[in-house]
């Protein structure tokens, strides 16, 4: 549980600090010669760079993880994810290298989405598969999901924090970079802390029994495709709102609202420690009512949400705006605690790190990447944050059908594959051929 929750807390991290700093200084440092709104659109797009290079990363780690291991493939992403954070932390700017420095900030933003298209199925393989009991798996897969609103707090802290050293002109030129390098301590810590764990039973098992596949990718993708597009469908609707929620909200509510920068920071802060709370809560509460219940009630919460959430922004008072900020980051949490399980068990064991991770990460091509995008266009196209309550509200709905559609296996004994398949009424898997893996009649 420590482990994945480290690891996690340590990569969102890193991940998130990026998309705070592309909302804030990227724009003008590695991209001055642009108007202002070409330069947030160029900003945001190697923001969307690391969202399209997740699920290489998901395919490339998820085979490996599936193949020799959860714990040796969780200390590789890692190690990527925090090389690369702290490589952008020494980048020049544009004024120093020119468009060079744009050129590395891409590079090295592809190997953070990577390394996060590796992270997520492997934590929460490591966190259920070490869970004794299937009742209290739903609180376990939270915990991964915990260590995303503990790395946002660091982030932004890290950044509120280096903030209040001198002016906007020295954030822009030197605070920005201590929490990138800052990270290279963090990542020592996690090495520390993942090397010191023991491979998953589950996974033990299935190599001493020989059932483990030869092919993952392949098997996940030709024996469990509706699965994954259903994980895909129902991350894009919880996604694009946390980004717009943390990222967007940043550039909009300086640019658009005029807000002080350090307000909306102590906002989200406010947001993410009440989300400490929420994560596991909604985690547990996924055990006692059900995955599928619960993600269908945060899904439908979100799409009621989507509209007053920018009316009281819009308003510029200032009660509301914190009120606002605060409840939208939980209110997304009550879709975000119970997916890791709700999805993950739709996998048996053999493909469980490479289907729930390719499903997981595609969702960042539909959502999580363009999501700033797409705002900015709809705010510069019509003018009104309308539209961007209309996009919120439709990726929501698209969410919640999507989750009416996949079977909650709540009560599956997920240990091997054939409890699994005994759970859909297939035949059992043969013990020697994992090519051959059964795959289940319903959806």
């Amino acid at each position: 549980m420590i482990a994945s929750t480290v690891g996690t807390m340590i990569e969102w991290y890193d991940f998130y600090l990026y998309g705070l700093a592309a909302a804030l200084v990227f724009s003008k440092l590695y991209f001055p010669s642009s108007d202002p709104y070409s330069a947030t659109l160029l900003s945001f797009s190697t923001m969307f760079v690391g969202f399209v290079a997740r699920p290489l990363g998901a395919i490339l780690f998820g085979h490996w993880g599936d193949r020799i291991g959860r714990k040796t493939t969780l200390v590789v992403t890692l190690l990527l994810m925090g090389v690369s954070t702290v490589m952008i932390g020494l980048l020049p700017t544009y004024e120093t290298i020119g468009v060079w420095g744009a050129v590395g900030l891409v590079v090295l933003r592809v190997f953070q989405g990577i390394g996060v298209g590796g992270e997520w199925g492997g934590a929460v393989a490591v966190a259920t598969e070490w869970s004794k009991f299937n009742k209290s798996r739903g609180l376990a897969a939270s915990w991964p999901q915990f260590g995303s609103p503990l790395g946002m707090l660091m982030a932004v802290g890290a950044l509120t924090l280096t903030a209040q050293f001198g002016d906007a002109a020295w954030f822009e030129r030197i605070g920005w970079r201590i929490p990138f390098l800052i990270s290279a301590v963090l990542i020592g810590a996690g090495l520390y802390i993942r090397l010191g764990v023991l491979e998953t039973p589950v996974f033990q098992k299935m190599q001493k029994e020989n059932k483990l596949a030869q092919a993952p990718v392949m098997e996940a993708i030709r024996g469990y495709w509706k699965q994954i597009l259903l994980t895909c469908l129902i991350r894009t609707g919880q996604q694009a709102p946390f980004v717009i929620f943390t990222t967007f909200l940043l550039s909009y509510g300086t640019k658009q609202l005029g807000f002080e920068r350090q307000f909306l920071f102590n906002c989200v802060l406010v947001a993410c420690v009440f989300s400490l709370f929420a994560n596991p809560f909604f985690g547990w509460a996924s055990d006692k009512i059900g995955r599928k219940r619960m993600y269908v009630i945060g899904a439908a919460t979100m799409l009621a949400f989507a509209f007053p959430y920018f009316w009281m922004l819009d308003s510029k008072i200032p009660a509301l705006v914190i009120f606002a900020i605060v409840i939208s980051i939980p209110i997304h949490d009550m879709q975000w605690a119970p997916l890791a399980a709700f999805t993950t068990e739709s996998f048996p064991p053999s493909v469980r790190y490479s289907g729930s991770s390719i499903g997981y990460h595609l969702a960042s091509l539909t959502s999580g990447g363009p999501a700033p995008l797409i705002c900015a266009y709809l705010l510069h196209t019509y003018g009104t944050s309308t539209a961007l309550s209309v996009y919120i509200a439709v990726i929501a709905a698209i969410s919640l059908v999507s989750a009416m559609l996949l079977k909650d296996r709540s009560k599956t004994d997920y240990a091997t594959d054939e409890g699994w398949d005994r759970e859909d009424d297939s035949a059992s898997a043969p013990t020697s051929a994992p090519s051959t893996l059964v795959r289940p009649k319903t959806v």
